[in-house]
């Protein structure tokens, strides 16, 4: 429950009061890092900032950049693009936004069983903003306690990832690279080469298994 002056700090693009939340979770659909203090009007990258240094695959709300993936922006990014005959990848770059697709759905697939299993988020709480952002973590530690001893329950798979919040996977890799002092512009080339040497590779692999198929 927010008041007075500190309204404003949390009201969101939509003017509506919110909480910003950054999740980090691994294929299994367990929440690895949940980060749940920033105001609903706090920008992606400065929330992105904050969070622990790994490997993120991250959607088209952030900037590409070292250690945290993103897809290319105006070409064919959601899953429902590349369904039916005739509609797969074209390019390296839109076979590069397809894969990366594949993977960030499991974002949202958490957050369809974490919002099914804890209903109280559907509605903002009447607590203050401490006890809220406590509350988030701690659903999302019984969440990985329910995925890991009570994996009965069944949830749908997602089609697509539309309307994606705030998110990021976390890899199975972290960057163990030197520190190294590098201006903004130097660290977005790097990260943009690094990226693009990704797309050679996915679309070299796919080549070759054409032409071994012919």
């Amino acid at each position: 429950m927010i008041r007075g002056r500190d309204v404003s700090n949390y009201c969101n693009r939509h003017r509506i009061i919110s909480q910003n939340v950054l999740p980090a979770c691994n294929f299994n659909l367990e929440f690895m890092y949940v980060l749940s203090v920033w105001e609903g009007s706090a920008h992606d990258s400065k929330v992105l900032n904050n969070a622990l240094s790994k490997f993120f695959l991250v959607d088209c709300g952030f900037l590409n950049r070292c250690q945290f993936l993103a897809p290319f922006r105006g070409i064919r990014y959601h899953l429902q693009e590349f369904l039916g005959q005739g509609r797969d990848p074209k390019t390296p770059n839109e076979l590069f936004n397809h894969r990366h697709a594949s993977l960030i759905n499991t974002i949202e697939r958490i957050f369809g069983i974490f919002k099914s299993q804890f209903t109280i988020f559907k509605t903002a709480p009447p607590f203050p903003f401490d006890t809220q952002a406590k509350l988030v973590l701690v659903c999302a530690g019984l969440h990985n306690f329910l995925r890991k001893e009570c994996r009965s329950d069944e949830f749908p798979k997602k089609q697509d990832n539309e309307g994606s919040s705030s998110s990021a996977i976390l890899a199975n890799e972290e960057d163990d690279s030197e520190p190294i002092i590098e201006t903004q512009e130097k660290k977005r080339e790097h990260a943009n080469q690094w990226r693009y040497a990704i797309v050679a590779n996915m679309w070299n692999d796919v080549e070759h298994f054409n032409d071994n198929e012919q």
